[in-house]
């Protein structure tokens, strides 16, 4: 039984701390799911059920794929369920549908993806929050006058939430911190990532006007947000080499600049059978024909994709190569390059885990669009926004497949093929 993408649309994707900051996570993906309703038409009562992929889920929208759909005005009895794969949480909506519609659980899902990176929170030591508890529990003025008194400044350093899901606690290592380790490990230099991100910036500008098609308007106070505000004319790589490395500062290459943008944004995708496009009169996109998901030495989590692409490929995938599309997702530049050595160096691979490369990918196919260093890479959302992308590039290039790869935090990798009609 065959997933078929029948329609998708996405919020721009934005910089975190700039116009999104106002819109919770919750409200990202209502705008996003109500955009794609609007867009097809649907009954949305025909749903039966929606799958959204979110990394920080916020505690005051607990089970926020259920939160989305009704405040976009799906029905009461579609359920919803929440799904979170760190980087690959948008892909998981994604495979997770077409598992339920394998196991006859349902022809129509409305899947995709959630991420507010503004909202993350500030946390309280585990001191202050006792303190805290305890202060609740005062009746009298003197009894919160005493508490109150156990305060003391350390109390109120909060841990940073974002900085917190950036760092695996398997390795203790935050995501630059691997990426520093595949830089070294495969030879990948300063000038090479920094002149990596600046081609995601040209080609994220070069495109602007073909991402349009993915986006739906978003208003905020007053003002419609139309448009990504990653890409930025002014990231040549004569600008980015004068930035200092942040995860490494004495030794490391990985910059705030050849790394992917924390961002805000959201990801709506109608998926289903064949004959459920047919009864509803949609056109699909193109079908989900092979996936994979590895796991790989946590501290090396940007190899996650050469180790899903062989196995799709032990599975009857075609090689990466014969791909029309591919979307790598650009975790960092340094993961980026590491990967695509691992793809066609037999050294590079051996040291990735695999007996010979599985394919070298040619450039002019990769991330025509621009990927996560210009875009953005707002977690739960990203995996759905490359399937999105990969398959409306089809279309303009005229192509039949197109595969889609990202590394995952913790140590995974996945990567899903499509094809189009």
């Amino acid at each position: 039984m065959n997933l078929w993408i029948l329609a998708g649309v996405r919020t721009p994707f934005l910089r975190a701390g700039t116009q999104f900051e106002p819109l919770t996570a919750a409200d990202l993906g209502q705008r996003a799911v109500s955009a794609l309703l609007a867009r097809t038409g649907i009954d949305p009562g025909l749903i039966d059920e929606v799958i959204l992929g979110c990394v920080g889920q916020p505690a005051d929208s607990a089970n926020i794929a259920r939160v989305v759909a009704l405040r976009a005005g799906i029905p009461q009895h579609v359920p919803a369920a929440t799904v979170q794969r760190n980087c690959a949480s948008g892909l998981e909506s994604i495979t997770s549908a077409w598992e339920r519609i394998a196991a006859g659980r349902g022809e129509l899902f409305l899947v995709g993806g959630i991420e507010s990176m503004s909202r993350y929170p500030l946390l309280f030591p585990d001191s202050a929050v006792k303190k805290f508890g305890a202060l609740g529990k005062a009746r009298s003025s003197l009894q919160k006058l005493a508490a109150l008194s156990r305060f003391r400044p350390g109390d109120f350093s909060p841990r940073v939430g974002l900085t917190l899901g950036l760092t695996d606690p398997y390795s203790g290592l935050i995501m630059g911190s691997t990426a520093e380790i595949l830089a070294r490990e495969y030879g990948i230099s300063r000038s090479e990532q920094d002149a990596f991100a600046a081609e995601s910036h040209r080609k994220a500008l070069a495109a602007t006007d073909a991402r349009g098609h993915e986006i739906a308007p978003v208003h905020v106070r007053g003002a419609a947000v139309v448009a990504d505000n990653g890409p930025r004319e002014d990231s040549t790589p004569e600008k980015l080499a004068k930035l200092r490395p942040i995860f490494e500062p004495k030794w490391g290459s990985v910059t705030a600049g050849n790394s992917s943008q924390i961002s805000d944004g959201a990801v709506a995708l109608l998926v289903g059978t064949e004959a459920a496009a047919h009864r509803l009169g949609l056109t699909p996109l193109g079908r989900l024909t092979h996936y994979a998901y590895t796991g790989c030495d946590p501290a090396r989590m940007g190899l996650g994709p050469v180790q899903a692409m062989a196995k799709t490929l032990a599975q009857g995938s075609p090689a990466p190569g014969d791909a029309d599309v591919v979307e790598l997702n650009e975790a960092f530049a340094a993961q980026v390059l590491a990967v695509l050595k691992a793809l066609r160096d037999p050294q590079a691979a051996k040291r990735a885990g695999l007996d010979h490369p599985p394919g070298e990918i040619p450039l002019e196919k990769l991330n025509r669009r621009g990927g996560s260093i210009a875009l953005g890479h707002p977690v739960g959302a990203t995996g759905a926004r490359l399937v999105l992308t990969a398959l409306d590039q089809l279309k303009e290039v005229h192509g039949t497949r197109a595969l889609v790869t990202l590394c995952v935090g913790g140590g995974q990798g996945a990567a899903l093929w499509l094809e189009r009609p």
